[in-house]
This record gives C-alpha cells, sequence and structure tokens, in this order.
C-alpha cells in the first residue's frame, strides 16, 4: 500500500544512518569517570545482538575506545557505529570517524552480533581509554526476549514465542490448490474499521482472535500481531485504502476506536499474551513525502499536515496501547523505497518522534517500528550495492535507485533504526520487517549482477525487486511469498513478520462499489500509465482484482508460485 517519492536529491552527502551513533544520556556523577551500560537485545540459541552505551563524564574527547572481556565463548562476527576487533575473550571498540567526539557528559551507542553456547553472561568491566568504568546494567535481563524494560516488557517479544495464527486466513490459505504448505504460518490481523472490532459479517471481532490465541497459547508464550488501522483521512496518497473516518473526526477515532481496543486488550484474561501492534500504516510518512511543494503532494496530505489529527491520533494510540503491560508498540516507517531519500529519512524521524510524544505518549510507548508493511521492498540485493560504479558512475544515479542511499529493506531498516535513537527513541527499540510479499523468486529471479554496459543495464539486470517502479504499490505481478515469518532473524531487527497476510488485495482493479470507504485507484488499474509518485510508468498491477482487504486467489497462487526461498 506504501508510496514512493520521487527522488529530488542529486548530493551526495555522508550516509544519514551513520550519524546516529551518538545519543544524549544524563549525566552520572562528576567522580564516577564513565559510565557503560551494556544490554542484550535479542538472544538465540547460538547468538545474540547486543547495545552498548558509555558516557563520558571527564574531559572532551576527539576518540575513544571501549574494552571488555567475556567469561565465556562469545566471538563477535559484526558491529555498527564502532570498529570492532576481538583478540580471544578481550573486545576492543573503537569509534568511527564520524562519532570519535565524546563531550563531557555526552554518550555514544554503538551494538554488535555475536555466537556463542552455553551461557551469555554479561561481561563485569569496561574501561575507557583505559579508565574502568561503572557498569550500568539497568533492566538488561542478559537475554533476548527474557531480559525486561523497568515497564516489565520483554526485549524481543518474538523471541521464544509461538505467534498466532489467524483461523479466518488460515482457512482461506487451505482451501486454495497447495495453500496448506503456508497456511499454519502467522499473520497479522487488521483492525481497520470500527466494526472489526466487534466483527462483522461473521467474521472474528479482536476478543474471538485473543480467545483463540490463548487456545494456541497452551503453556508456551504466545505472540498475537494487530494492524491498527483507522485514522482519521486514513490514507491521503491513496484511493483504494481511504477509511471510514473524515479528515476532522478525531474524537470518533480516539472514542470509538482506540478505547474500545485499548479496553479489551487490557482485560486480565489476556495479560498472559504478548500483543504486538503495527500503529496507523501509510500515515505519518505521508506527512513528509506527499505534502507542499512536493509533486508528490496531495491536498488530502496538506489537510492532513495543517490539521495534525495524523499525529494526534498516533499519540493517542500510542499512549493507550503503551500503558497496558504486555502490549507492544511498533510504529510503521514506510520503506526504503519511500523514505531512504536524504530529504525523507531524518525528517521522518524527526516526525515520529513528535508523535511519539503527542497526546500523553512518550517515547517509552514505542517498542519500535516495522518498515515493509503490505509492501514489496527486496529484503536483501545481493547482487549489486549502494556504493558499487559502474564505468564511473555511482549506482546510486541509475533510474531504479534514483539517488536513494538504500537499495533493500534490511540496510534501511538497520540504518534507520540507527536514525531513530539518534532522533530521541531509545536504544533498545527493534525493528520488524514485513516479508509477506517481496520474495521475487520464480524465472525471473536474476542469477547474477547484471550487464556493466550501464549503471542502469547493471542494476536492472541484477535486481531481485522486478517492479516496474519502485513506487508500484499495488498487487504487483511477478511478486513472490519472501522469508517466513522467524524471530531475530538479524542485528536489531525484531522479527521477520508477514503482517499482511497474502492473498488480501491491495485495492480493486476497476471501481467497486462499496460500504467500507474504499474508493477506487488507478495505481491497482493494470492499464494506467502512472503519476509522479512512481516515476509516470505503468502500474504494474495484477487484473480483475477486488477491493482491498479482499481475497484474491490469483495473487496468492502468484505468491507461493515465485516464493523465495520457494515452497
Amino acid at each position: 500500500m506504501s508510496r514512493s517519492r520521487t527522488a529530488v536529491l542529486a548530493a551526495l552527502a555522508l550516509i544519514a544512518g551513520a550519524t546516529g551513533a551518538a545519543v544524549t544520556a544524563a549525566p552520572a556523577s562528576a567522580a564516577v569517570p564513565c559510565t557503560v551500560a551494556y544490554s542484550v537485545q535479542n538472544q538465540w540459541d547460538t547468538g545474540f545482538t547486543a547495545n552498548v552505551t558509555v558516557t563520558n563524564n571527564s574531559a572532551a574527547k576527539s576518540s575513544w575506545a571501549v574494552k571488555w572481556a567475556y567469561a565465556g565463548n562469545q566471538k563477535i562476527t559484526n558491529g555498527w557505529n564502532a570498529k570492532i576487533t576481538q583478540s580471544g575473550t578481550a573486545v576492543t571498540a573503537n569509534n568511527e570517524s564520524y562519532n570519535g567526539t565524546l563531550a563531557t557528559g555526552g554518550s555514544v551507542s554503538f551494538g554488535f552480533q555475536a555466537s556463542y553456547s552455553g551461557t551469555n553472561a554479561l561481561p563485569t568491566t569496561f574501561t575507557l581509554d583505559g579508565v574502568t568504568c561503572n557498569v550500568d546494567d539497568g533492566s538488561g535481563g542478559g537475554g533476548g526476549g527474557g531480559g525486561t524494560d523497568p515497564s516489565g516488557k520483554v526485549d524481543n517479544p518474538y523471541v521464544g514465542a509461538k505467534v498466532y495464527v489467524n483461523p479466518e486466513w488460515s482457512a482461506k490459505a487451505a482451501a486454495e490448490t497447495g495453500g496448506s504448505r503456508i497456511s499454519n504460518q502467522p499473520t497479522g490481523v487488521w483492525l481497520d474499521r470500527i466494526a472489526a472490532i466487534a466483527g462483522t459479517g461473521g467474521s472474528m471481532g479482536l476478543r474471538a482472535h485473543l480467545d483463540a490465541a490463548l487456545a494456541q497459547k497452551g503453556t508456551g508464550e504466545e505472540v498475537v500481531q494487530l494492524v491498527i488501522y483507522d485514522l482519521p483521512g486514513r490514507d491521503c496518497a491513496a484511493l483504494a485504502s481511504n477509511g471510514e473516518l473524515g479528515p476532522t473526526e478525531i474524537d470518533k477515532y480516539k472514542t470509538q476506536f482506540i478505547d474500545p481496543i485499548a479496553a479489551i486488550l487490557a482485560d486480565s484474561k489476556y495479560a498472559s499474551l504478548r500483543i504486538v501492534t503495527t500503529i496507523e500504516i501509510d500515515s505519518l510518512p505521508n506527512l513528509v513525502t506527499n505534502t507542499g511543494s512536493r509533486a508528490t503532494a496531495t491536498a488530502a496530505c496538506d489537510t492532513m499536515l495543517a490539521n495534525g489529527n495524523y499525529v494526534k491520533g498516533v499519540g493517542y494510540a500510542l499512549n493507550k496501547l503503551g500503558a497496558i503491560p504486555n502490549v507492544y508498540n511498533y510504529i510503521d516507517a514506510g520503506h526504503h523505497g519511500w523514505l531512504g531519500w536524504d530529504d525523507n529519512f531524518a525528517p521522518s524521524a524527526q516526525l515520529f518522534y513528535q508523535a511519539a510524544n503527542a497526546e500523553g505518549a512518550t517515547v517509552a510507548d514505542v517498542h519500535g517500528f516495522i518498515t515493509n508493511t503490505a509492501n514489496y521492498s527486496a529484503l536483501k540485493e545481493n547482487n549489486f550495492t549502494i556504493n558499487d560504479t559502474v564505468n564511473g558512475t555511482s549506482v546510486r544515479q541509475s533510474k531504479w535507485v534514483d539517488w536513494n542511499r538504500y537499495v533493500d529493506e534490511l540496510s534501511y531498516a538497520q540504518a534507520f533504526r540507527t536514525q531513530l535513537v539518534s532522533a530521541g527513541f531509545n536504544s533498545g527499540i527493534g525493528m520488524l520487517i514485513d516479508t509477506s510479499r517481496n520474495g521475487w523468486g520464480g524465472t525471473a529471479r536474476p542469477a547474477g549482477p547484471g550487464a556493466t554496459t550501464s549503471v542502469d543495464t547493471y542494476v536492472d539486470g541484477g535486481r531481485y525487486d522486478r517492479r516496474i517502479h519502485i513506487g508500484n504499490w499495488c498487487n504487483q505481478s511477478g511478486a513472490g511469498l519472501g522469508e517466513r515469518p522467524k524471530a531475530a532473524p538479524a542485528a536489531g531487527i525484531d522479527a521477520y513478520v508477514w503482517m499482511k497476510p497474502p492473498g488480501e488485495s491491495d485495492g480493486s482493479s476497476s471501481a467497486i462499489a462499496n460500504d467500507e470507504g474504499k474508493g477506487f485507484d488507478r495505481m491497482c488499474d493494470p492499464t494506467y500509465t502512472g503519476n509522479a509518485r512512481n516515476g509516470n510508468s505503468m502500474s504494474g498491477a495484477l487484473p480483475n482484482a477486488p477491493l482491498s482487504g479482499h481475497w484474491f486467489s490469483a495473487q496468492f497462487q502468484q505468491l507461493m508460485q515465485n516464493a523465495y526461498p520457494a515452497l
């Protein structure tokens, strides 16, 4: 459902994600030369990711080195925001070129991924430039999913837990030829109108889903994934997913949508569930990319920017839902083909911070962010990188990349996480990536890089993402299922998820009368020749599609056929 924007920059600058290394923290007592907070973010049977924040209370520094030693067999395999080396059990983390300055009272954070077996004991002694620091292990807990923050929430709700399989989606998938291969996969439950809370047309309501999750849970841990999606003036840059509430109906959103959901989730009956909420996809990013003087601007998005109801609505949802101890809020963060450009990247993080502090919310109500929800951007492009050049021309200058800083979702999500921390979010936030439709497998999947005739032949011949334009978002032809849902798959990533249930349409390919407030968007029409948001390209949409959210058998079959990894 997400839209991209056309690139407007030709200037090269320092990678935006790299600027987010330094975070400010309250200075410790001046008598303490330095303080180190070491926390395990995610942990699984053979590895873990960790974050280290060091606060300097001595003289300002232009470079720094943090050292510690492990008691076990931990082995660091890769890191970010520091140059990390290891000799035996001894580890040294030196600053990068962009984060060497460390003021008195200032802090800097870096992270890494490591392997281990047996016990993953926390280091007990750290030094900053040879001076021993105080160790602040906070609430860390030492184990991904097992450690908690002050609210009682676990670090990563997906670790050590099953994830709810929606029986309604599962039945539709199983009824398809070959669908039983994936019908037991967990998918998101979409609360996309007020009536969905109680259930409509014989479909399950929120309580019914939570009751079913309790039955699936047994004696273990269970995650339930909900999409909270009914903002006033919803999805201001597209018609296919317009909602039921008008631009000014913020009070109705609060009292008739969020409040009833919060009341149900707060029921002590459901206290043993880990409830993950995806907060209002396709909302805040539109305020950055589709407003003002931009070629992609719409009057509807200008209205929502002016009245502030996207920011107010997201803040209210975060506040009400975040107050529930077993709810984990993840804010939608678009995708790399939407926010990956320099003029979108940092401004989006700043806007998200504004929303996270609106209507009584704080950053403590945000457990993380989700990218690629309901979109198609490839998880990892292996045949080219953003740093490649062809005959002296940067990949960034190719028509496909179009000056973006990122070529895939994993690199974008990891860099954007750093940017969000820099903007003021907690250093322990995690990212989710929706991989439900970004597999791009089948016979059209390139086996290697494209020809080096030009930068365009190189990129277009090697890219897995086979869309006509990265701004195309509706029922894309040639798409496949992506990575199966998985906890803690990469550094900074809480999980790969199927938040968008495969087989549910993005929008109708022709106008269909309905009582769901959904308009006809030409981006879902396979004959449409495009607009500024997709470079005036063909839409790439499949024909004969039903309304958004309705079952689309032809798409489901295509997704299975082109799945990567293959089914």
